[in-house]
């Protein structure tokens, strides 16, 4: 005669499942969507003619409601960022007109480097943990690749972020892609897009006779030798440790 199992026992565990590949990737995948839909759709919506045309409601807001205006600015600086949509120029301008250079910069920066974690993390979770260990675990050149950039990561990050020719969505990418540590592409994300954000943030502050004379900024001042100079001697800076280790290995 069988004996039913006593109403103490313990149930059977159920097997734990693994998080399927793809509820992974639709962070990063929504993300990369949403850049190709707002390129399509909200290039004229997100642009220096739009800033002119709502200035005054934007002012008004801001003198309303100052701190509503600060959280607004930055959850939606962040948000265009997280899901890289046009813009990011126009947001830093609009951050220097609403609030000058400072606070603007400070706003501009938290929440750029907000937006920028977003990316980062979406795209770790998706993809780069995967390619990082594909990387390590195929050797040769890209293996050696990434051993370089994880032992000098502090200087390259900096520099990505300090040299105006690494676009700012391929920067979000690439560190999330060989291992980059979250604590370190948030500090140098940070401290390394300081300078650009200070000068594009001037340029917001000075909107006002812009828009008064009907001209359009001149984005092109962060080219110019009086800006460019300052921001290379910081990149020479920051490449300067990975400079002394090359000599050393050389020698």
């Amino acid at each position: 005669m069988i004996k039913p199992a006593p109403h103490n026992a313990a149930p059977a565990s159920r097997p734990k499942t693994a998080r399927p590949g793809w509820l992974r990737k639709l962070p990063i995948l929504v993300i990369l969507a949403s850049a190709v839909a707002g390129l399509v759709l909200l290039r004229d919506d997100l642009s220096f003619a739009a800033l002119a045309q709502h200035r005054e409601a934007l002012l008004a807001y801001r003198d309303a409601h100052y701190g509503l205006a600060v959280l607004g600015f930055i959850a939606g600086y962040a948000a265009l960022v997280g899901l890289s949509l046009p813009g990011a120029t126009v947001a830093t301008l609009t951050g220097g007109f609403l609030f000058g250079v400072f606070p603007g910069a400070l706003f501009n920066v938290v929440a750029a480097t907000a937006g920028a974690v977003v990316v980062f993390l979406a795209a770790r979770a998706g993809f780069g943990q995967g390619v990082a260990q594909r990387l390590a675990a195929g050797g040769g050149a890209a293996a050696r690749l990434q051993a370089g950039l994880r032992e000098n990561e502090w200087s390259v990050l900096l520099l990505m972020r300090l040299v105006p020719a690494v676009p700012f969505f391929v920067a979000n990418l690439i560190p999330a892609f060989v291992g980059t540590s979250l604590w370190r592409f948030v500090v140098t994300t940070f401290v390394g897009i300081i300078p650009g954000a200070v000068v594009y943030t001037s340029v917001g502050a000075g909107l006002g006779d812009v828009f008064a004379r009907g001209d359009t900024p001149d984005l092109g001042v962060i080219f110019t030798a009086p800006v460019l100079l300052p921001i290379l001697g910081l990149a020479a800076l920051a490449a300067l440790p990975l400079a002394v280790k090359t000599l050393r290995k050389g020698r």
